[in-house]
C-alpha cells in the first residue's frame, strides 16, 4: 500500500541546501518541478515499481528513472550481473567481449542496426549521429520536428520540447544562431510540411531525425501513413532517415518503434533501457553507413567511457530479462489499463482531457485534443496538470513533473498498482 499523507520535511532541507550547491537544486532541469508548483521530493531507495524518499514515504513510480527501468529498479538479476562485473573493475578504457555480446544483442534486435557504437548518453548518440549524416550526403542540413527533443547539443535545441518547453524557453542562450542555421523544423505528422521543406532546400537536407513516437511534448502517436511517408520522402531526396529510440527503444517492442509500425530508418540512436539504468547511449545503421565512423572511417567520436563494462552488463540482463515470453503483452495490458482509466476518470469527473498508450509508455493531456503535434499539446491546461500532479504526489503516485513528458510502466508494476494509482486519481480528479 502506498501512502495517504504525506510529510517532506527532509526533502525540503536537502532541496534547500542543493539550491545554493547546483544550479536550481538539481543536475537535470524537469527535476526541479517549476511546472507543477511545489518542491521535488529526494529520494532515498528505489526497488521495483516503487520508490522512497529521505522522509521515508513510498510512492508507486511511473517514471522509471526516465524510462531505463523497464525491468522494475534494482532488478534482483541486474544487481547481481553488477556485483559480479565490479569485481572486475567500474571502468576499463579498452575493449571487452561485454561490448561484443550487448552489439550483436542489439543487432539481432533493432532492424535498421548492422552496426553499432557505444557511447555515454543520448545526447552523445544523437551529436555523432548528426555527424554521420551529414559526413555520408555531404549535405548539412537536417529537419526535425517541433517538440521532439535530440539532447541538449546546439543544433538540436530548437523548437526542442522537454525541458525546454516545461521551463517555457523558445531555445536556449548561449546557442549560435549558427549553430541551428542548418536546423529546419516541421510540425510532427505533417508530411506536406516535410515535403515542402525538401523542395525549398533541394540537394541540401541530409536526414530527417524524429522520436517515432513522441515522449518529449507528452506522448503523441505517430498518425497512420506518417512515418512510412517520411522514409518515401527521404529515399526520393536522396536523404537519411534516422528514428531516435532512446526513449522508445526496447521499450514500445523489443526491436523499438520500427519494429512496431514496420518501417526501417537508416541510422537509430538508443539509450535508457539499453544502459539497464546505467548512463549508455548508442547509434547505430547501415553497414555502408557506420562504416564511415572512425577508426574504420574519417568521421570522428570518441568517449573514454563509451562501453563501460557496468553499463555493458546491466545492458546485457536487462535485454535478456524483457526476452521472456509474455513480457511485452503483460506491459501493453497494464498499460492500457491505466491509460484507459485515466481517461474514463477523466471523463466522469468533468475534465477535457485526451491521451493514449503503446507498450510501456502512456500520456495525459488536459486538452480535449486530439493532440497531433506540438502546438496541440501546448493547448494543454497546465495549471491543472500542476495540481493533478501534486494531488498524486501527495497521496503517493510520482508521475513526470511536466504536462510535456510521456510516462512509463515496467513489468514490475502489478494489476494492484494500477488499480491503487486509478483510485487515487479518481480522488484528485474529483476535487480538481
Amino acid at each position: 500500500m502506498v501512502n495517504t499523507t504525506i510529510k517532506t520535511t527532509k526533502s525540503q532541507e536537502v532541496f534547500a541546501a542543493a539550491q545554493n550547491l547546483m544550479p536550481g537544486g538539481v543536475s537535470s532541469p524537469v527535476r526541479a518541478f517549476k511546472s507543477v508548483g511545489g518542491q521535488p521530493i529526494v529520494f532515498d531507495r528505489v526497488k521495483g515499481a516503487y520508490i522512497w524518499d529521505v522522509d521515508g514515504n513510498q510512492y508507486i513510480d511511473y517514471v522509471g528513472t526516465w524510462g531505463p527501468a523497464i525491468c522494475g529498479h534494482a532488478h534482483p538479476e541486474v544487481i547481481a550481473a553488477l556485483h559480479e562485473a565490479l569485481e572486475k573493475g567500474t571502468s576499463f578504457g579498452a575493449p571487452s567481449v561485454l561490448e561484443n555480446v550487448l552489439a550483436e544483442m542489439v543487432i539481432d534486435a533493432v532492424p535498421s542496426i548492422e552496426m553499432v557504437r557505444f557511447v555515454n548518453s543520448g545526447t552523445e548518440a544523437c551529436m555523432g549521429v548528426l555527424r554521420l549524416m551529414r559526413a555520408f550526403t555531404n549535405r548539412d542540413k537536417i529537419i526535425k520536428f517541433e517538440g521532439c527533443y535530440h539532447g541538449h547539443a546546439d543544433t538540436f535545441l530548437v523548437k526542442a520540447g522537454s525541458g525546454v518547453a516545461t521551463l517555457g524557453l523558445p531555445d536556449s542562450p548561449g546557442v549560435p544562431k549558427a549553430a541551428t542555421s542548418t536546423t529546419l523544423t516541421a510540425p510532427f505528422n505533417d508530411l506536406e510540411a516535410v515535403k515542402a521543406l525538401f523542395e525549398e532546400n533541394r540537394d541540401e537536407i541530409a536526414g530527417v531525425i524524429l522520436e517515432p513516437v513522441v515522449g518529449n511534448a507528452g506522448f503523441i502517436a505517430p498518425d497512420a501513413g506518417f512515418l512510412e511517408g517520411l522514409r518515401e520522402l527521404t529515399h526520393e531526396y536522396g536523404a537519411l532517415l534516422v528514428f531516435d529510440e532512446v526513449m522508445t527503444g526496447f521499450r514500445i517492442a523489443y526491436g523499438g518503434a520500427q519494429e512496431k509500425f514496420g518501417v526501417t530508418p537508416d541510422l537509430t540512436t538508443l539509450g535508457k533501457v539499453i544502459g539497464g539504468g546505467l548512463p549508455v547511449g548508442a547509434y547505430g545503421g547501415r553497414r555502408d553507413i557506420m562504416s564511415m565512423v572512425a577508426p574504420a572511417g574519417p568521421v570522428y567520436q570518441a568517449g573514454t567511457l563509451s562501453g563501460n563494462p557496468l553499463a555493458m552488463t546491466a545492458g546485457i540482463k536487462t535485454l535478456e530479462l524483457l526476452q521472456k515470453p509474455g513480457t511485452y503483452e503483460y506491459l501493453e495490458r497494464i498499460t492500457k489499463k491505466l491509460a484507459d482509466g485515466l481517461l474514463l476518470i477523466a471523463k466522469e469527473t468533468g475534465h477535457a482531457a485526451c491521451g493514449g498508450q503503446i507498450s510501456a509508455m502512456f500520456g495525459l493531456f488536459f486538452t480535449s485534443g486530439p493532440v497531433n503535434n506540438y502546438e496541440d499539446a501546448k493547448k494543454s491546461d497546465t495549471a491543472k496538470f500542476g495540481r493533478f500532479h501534486r494531488g498524486m504526489l501527495e497521496r503517493g503516485v510520482y508521475l513526470a513533473p511536466s504536462q510535456f513528458e510521456a510516462g512509463f510502466t515496467s513489468f514490475a508494476h502489478t494489476e494492484e498498482d494500477i488499480e491503487q494509482t486509478l483510485a487515487v486519481a479518481r480522488d484528485v480528479m474529483s476535487i480538481l
